[in-house]
């Protein structure tokens, strides 16, 4: 692995095809309706999405940080903390880039200095932190990983016994978002 070129600033970058998602065939679909059409129709919904926020920063200096701002916005609309989550599933596009939202989140600095917040968002529990693989192990497949990540949270509430998911994720150009999912009861 060490002889791999890196991908982006050579000859010192360390991103390469060893600490990068790889692109993969994919396709999806998924229903999104209200419990009551769902129900008439004879489908059994899998979960409910609580809410949802897409939000931008700076691509120079912060262009994978997406779950950082993302997360603490969306969690503030529905009502909930870090700590109700039980479920956490963030689209890896590389493994440097879950690290440096790690840090940012974890960080009362970059809190202060870029998101305009009196404190750090705090961590994700690795023991909650994308348990079934994510976009490094399983693949990036384009149009397609979204819908992966909805849908392995929803099947991980049921198994796990959780209520509260997060799914969140960067995207070109400096977007990012994120999105509270939560259990359908049984």
């Amino acid at each position: 692995m060490a002889k791999l070129k890196p991908a982006f600033i050579k000859p010192h970058g360390t991103v390469t095809a060893a600490n990068s998602s790889f692109l993969t065939d994919g396709a999806s679909a998924v229903l999104i309706m209200s419990e009551e059409k769902a129900l008439a129709m004879g489908f059994k919904p899998k979960a409910y999405l609580r809410d949802f926020v897409y939000v931008s920063q700076d691509p120079k200096d912060q262009l994978l940080l997406g779950p950082t701002y993302a997360t603490p916005t969306v969690l503030q609309r529905a009502g909930l903390s870090l700590s109700d989550i039980d479920v956490f599933e963030f689209h890896e596009a590389f493994a440097g880039q879950i690290m440096a939202n790690l840090k940012a989140m974890d960080s009362d600095w970059f809190a202060q200095t870029y998101m305009g917040r009196k404190s750090k968002v705090g961590t994700p529990p690795l023991d909650k932190f994308n348990l079934w693989g994510g976009s490094l192990s399983l693949g990036h497949p384009f149009g397609a990983t979204g819908c992966r990540l909805v849908t392995t949270v929803a099947h991980r509430l049921k198994k796990e016994g959780g209520q509260y998911g997060l799914v969140a994720a960067c995207a070109a150009g400096g977007q990012g978002h994120a999105m509270v999912i939560e259990a359908y009861p049984q």
